[in-house]
């Protein structure tokens, strides 16, 4: 498998909603020069210099430690297990400490899709850097897009760009989780609410029924819940919903309609879409990239 790859895109591709530009990994040692040679001419940059692109990058830090620098947001420290999104048209430049080189993953990528959830405030060209610890899931993830670009079967950028989704998705919720309060913290309301919910994924339930079992008001069991969530009881209940479509997907021969019907979606056609809406992946396509 190659550690690296660039990939043309055309139209067809573009108009899913995004498109992935290059993926790759590199493991940079100690007293290395960086960045190392082999790369395409548009994606050399001297790390004193820095460098502007014209599409996202991700970026994961397995091993060792450096610094990343971006005009909007300053100079931050850079360690094993954090992530870094650079944004088009944002000067970066970022280096592991000759003392400890680095392992990186990266993908680029471009599109409606993440323009439109920057634009919805999800991601910040002013606070790029993600604190997610070593996750060996999202380095499969990685490794499944390495392997995906090398291979180039038909229509592999759609699969790509469910893997794109499925990495921001991942950094998003981890981070968010990271950062919230520690169970002993948490009101018992939220954590009961949580376990409720966890159980009833496959019942026609109603966030007032949960508030019901609380015992306390809707209004506020929908503030504490946010508050410590960052998600609306209703968002955080349809992505657990979604957690398990997944997993009946990958691990059963449950048809579509079934699933949908399985997990009280209104109608099959509204999980579809919904379910593309969130993963970039229609459910038959997902189940036969499993």
């Amino acid at each position: 498998m190659e550690p690296i790859k660039y990939i043309p895109q055309n139209l067809s591709d573009e108009r899913w909603g995004l498109t992935v530009c290059s993926v790759g990994f590199q493991c940079v040692k100690a007293g290395d020069c960086y960045p190392p040679m082999g790369h395409n001419q548009e994606y050399m940059f001297n790390a004193e210099r820095g460098r502007v692109l014209p599409e996202y990058q991700l970026l994961y830090i397995t091993e060792g430690e450096g610094e990343l620098e971006t005009a909007s947001s300053g100079r931050h420290q850079v360690r094993a297990g954090d992530m870094f999104l650079l944004f088009p048209g944002e000067w970066h430049t970022y280096q592991p400490k000759r003392s400890t080189g680095w392992s990186e993953y990266w993908i680029g990528f471009r599109g409606a899709n993440i323009d439109n959830r920057v634009r919805e405030g999800f991601f910040s060209i002013d606070h790029p850097l993600y604190n997610i610890g070593i996750n060996q899931r999202i380095v499969s993830l990685y490794e499944e897009a390495i392997e995906t670009a090398t291979r180039q079967n038909p229509f592999f950028q759609q699969l790509l760009a469910g893997v794109v989704n499925h990495l921001l998705g991942l950094m998003f919720m981890t981070s968010r989780h990271n950062s919230m309060p520690t169970r002993g913290d948490m009101p018992e309301e939220v954590a009961r609410a949580k376990a409720y919910m966890q159980e009833s994924v496959e019942k026609d339930i109603t966030m007032p029924d949960v508030a019901s079992y609380l015992n306390i008001s809707y209004s506020t069991f929908r503030h504490i819940f946010k508050k410590y969530t960052g998600l609306s009881p209703a968002q955080y209940f349809i992505n657990l919903r979604l957690y398990r479509a997944k997993e009946l997907l990958r691990s059963t021969n449950i048809s579509i309609k079934e699933i949908s019907y399985t997990l009280c979606f209104e109608s099959p056609e509204y999980f579809a879409t919904l379910f593309k809406n969130r993963t970039g992946l229609s459910p038959s396509v997902f189940r036969r990239g499993k």
